[in-house]
């Protein structure tokens, strides 16, 4: 196996900012072009077709394993893997991570992950994307209109910008949602393409969105933070385990972010049977001071 180069201890907080860091953020907004918004809410409006094309158990099986496997891809790929190293694979599973990331329609792991890192260094503050202080709204889904965010930003994501097959993925980031698109309609026919496809995306968009939004407004806070993050056992739920996330905000560097064993965190028990067949090694766990910190809150 082809190992990426190490990344440095915390590469959430060893990034050089792009000098225009804070001018980008204080730029008035330049909301993006039509197409961007017209396509994501067509995909959302497409869910009604549903009730022209009926559902069968094909039609669910796709939609409930494409919502999983790329939420898996969002969470222990473009998250804990691109935006903050917290494990090491090989490159070509690093690639299928990256593929898997672009089949959800958020954007290329570049852009996903320099992004991500941008949101740790400005958290709840002017520059963050997606700052609760804008609004639920826009905490939620209005940030992805927002052209200051539109480019990749490429001085936050080095590390990864040097393999060539990502910068080609994070360009070409369509490509991968249309070979799935067209595998469900080669499935299931129009109606595998409604539920695999439209209510499938649809529900992971926002099942996502919710950490932006809901997890900096709802919850607890077990660990003192320059920022409003929280942690939520539902959000966790929904989405494999980030809703944990003061304890991520805390330590940003952890493959797991349930720190306790009564927080559930299926991302990180995936890439535990992973690290058991040698897919994925060197999970880094959180230092032991946190739970001495700890208040011991459940929630």
């Amino acid at each position: 196996m082809l190992e990426p180069a190490d990344a440095p201890a915390d590469v959430s907080n060893d990034i050089a900012l792009p000098s225009n860091a804070v001018a980008i953020a204080a730029d008035a907004r330049g909301w993006v072009g039509p197409v961007s918004a017209v396509t994501y809410y067509a995909i959302q409006a497409s869910c009604l077709l549903a009730f022209a094309t009926g559902v069968d158990a094909v039609d669910v099986a796709l939609c409930v394993g494409l919502f999983y496997v790329r939420m898996f891809a969002i969470t222990g790929g473009y998250h804990r893997y691109f935006s903050h190293r917290a494990y090491k694979t090989s490159r070509v599973f690093q690639f299928v991570l990256a593929w898997l990331g672009c089949m959800s329609v958020q954007k290329g792991p570049l852009w996903w992950a320099g992004g991500h890192r941008r949101h740790h260094s400005y958290s709840d503050k002017p520059g963050d994307m997606h700052s609760p202080g804008d609004g639920f709204w826009y905490s939620h889904q209005g940030w992805i209109f927002d052209g200051r965010w539109d480019a990749t930003e490429i001085d936050r994501i080095r590390d990864f910008a040097a393999y060539p097959e990502l910068v080609w993925l994070n360009r070409w980031h369509a490509v991968p949602p249309i070979a799935m698109a067209v595998g469900c309609f080669a499935i299931g026919g129009v109606s595998g393409l409604v539920w695999g496809v439209a209510i499938s995306t649809t529900l992971l968009w926002h099942s996502t969105y919710t950490i932006n939004s809901l997890a900096h407004r709802i919850g607890t806070r077990r660990y003192e933070t320059s920022d409003t993050s929280r942690n939520n056992w539902f959000l966790a739920l929904l989405t494999l385990g980030e809703g944990w996330h003061n304890n991520h905000h805390k330590y940003m560097a952890s493959a797991r972010q349930g720190f306790f064993w009564w927080e559930v965190d299926i991302t990180y028990y995936l890439l535990l049977a992973l690290q058991k067949v040698g897919i994925v090694w060197d999970l880094r766990e959180p230092p032991a001071k946190l739970y001495e910190a700890s208040s011991f809150d459940a929630a």
